[in-house]
């Protein structure tokens, strides 16, 4: 059977991703060749400098980086939060604090070696959005990685050392390569960039599209 690979950027501290995973699992399960679809989670930074204390609120950082009121920022934050409730998901952003994310990224990669990207990843997400998790923090991190099948004392291990730097590093390159300069980003069978949460329906075409060329 012909192969489809599907390469997604995604940042756990970036709640359009959880829609976009969403949405992106709704246009996977509507493909009528889904068996073909080989996913490949591929890590990207939006504040590569960004600190590892939590700090602002999602809100408050709408306030200081796009010069929004307090009132205009919670009416961004509610207006996301209700979309993202349209999809079965809680959104807490006046909890959620953007930070550094290399080490959540490291942790997902050395779960997908061991068959536990699936549920890391869902879990980290669920975390950042709904509970105001800190994913800079290392306990956090690994009190999180064991709830979903991935043993904390691994996970601190991990955490401890630099293992998966390498993995992290690699797939931002990867996207600097392909031209991929936000998330969630989507390049399915090497084409184009679909970039942002787009609708089931926009990426449930792209499949169709990607199937009739791998299949000729």
């Amino acid at each position: 059977m012909p192969d489809i690979t599907a390469d997604i950027w995604f940042d756990f501290v970036c709640p359009w991703c959880h829609i976009g995973k969403r949405r992106w699992e709704a246009a996977l399960a509507g493909f009528e060749h889904r068996e073909a679809v080989h996913v490949r989670r591929r890590s990207f930074e939006l504040d590569p400098h960004g600190s590892r204390e939590a700090r602002l609120t999602i809100p408050q950082r709408m306030q200081q980086d796009l010069g929004l009121s307090a009132r205009q920022a919670a009416e961004g934050a509610d207006s996301l939060t209700a979309l993202a409730a349209e999809l079965g998901l809680t959104y807490r952003l006046d909890l959620a604090r953007p930070v550094n994310s290399f080490d959540a990224h490291r942790l997902l990669h050395a779960a997908i070696g061991q068959g536990r990207g699936d549920q890391v990843g869902e879990r980290l997400l669920r975390a950042y959005t709904g509970e105001g998790a800190d994913l800079a923090d290392h306990t956090t991190l690994a009190a999180l990685a064991d709830e979903a099948g991935f043993p904390a004392e691994a996970a601190r291990a991990l955490l401890r050392g630099h293992d998966y730097a390498d993995a992290v590093r690699a797939d931002e390159d990867e996207a600097r390569r392909c031209g991929v300069s936000g998330v969630p980003s989507f390049v399915i069978t090497g084409r184009r960039i679909i970039t942002g949460a787009q609708s089931p329906e926009v990426l449930l075409e792209e499949l169709r599209l990607a199937w009739r060329r791998v299949t000729g």
